[in-house]
């Protein structure tokens, strides 16, 4: 998912994306754990996920905090 995808989510879309995300990495690592992970590709990629939702969480949080 690209950055400017996130930015265009409104905050109850972030927090479930978010949710979702940490779901699906705690997945992948429970599969690594059992040798049962077959692409570690998309555990990477879910982990920059996360990153950009965090990042663009952050961003709105600052602004609001300008704006302020």
């Amino acid at each position: 998912m690209q950055a400017k995808d996130i930015r265009e989510l409104s905050e109850q879309e972030l927090d479930s994306k978010e949710r979702e995300l940490r779901e699906s990495i705690f997945r992948f690592r429970l599969r690594r754990g059992t040798n049962q992970l077959e692409s570690s590709a998309a555990l990477r990629a879910a982990k920059r996920d996360l990153a950009r939702v965090k990042t663009v969480r952050n961003e709105r949080v600052k602004t609001r905090g300008a704006q302020a």
